[in-house]
């Protein structure tokens, strides 16, 4: 009798997607705007001022102009600016348009409102 080794196959590993950067527990929020026009200076300020308030600074945002960036927008399908994309905490959230309406985002975003938000 001859004993062969026994061929044993190992399933393949299916690529796993790159985990999105968690920044200590801080938000992580993406600002997609389009030139220095003034619909995009204030998506900027109104979603600054929503860290400053609301989230009490606790959150990263990076403001990318498709201009200057065009494959982070074609990589995030940015269709409309702005876009304010939620990253971190999941599920991964969208805003399109003016972002006038902070208070939805609050509640989106399920924070305890610490101050209000004049605009």
């Amino acid at each position: 009798m001859s004993t062969k080794p026994s061929k044993t196959r190992r399933a393949a590993r299916t690529p796993a997607k790159p985990p999105v950067p968690r920044p200590g527990g801080k938000y992580l929020l993406r600002l997609f705007v389009a030139g220095a026009t003034t619909k995009s200076r204030q998506a900027v300020l109104r979603v600054r001022q929503l860290c400053e308030v609301e989230l009490a600074n606790n959150c990263k945002l990076e403001v990318i102009d498709i201009y200057q960036q065009p494959k982070l927008a074609r990589l995030n399908q940015i269709v409309a600016t702005p876009t304010l994309i939620i990253e971190f905490p999941p599920p991964l959230r969208r805003f399109i348009g003016n972002l006038a309406n902070l208070a939805g985002l609050v509640v989106e975003l399920d924070v305890i409102t610490k101050g209000k938000i004049a605009l």
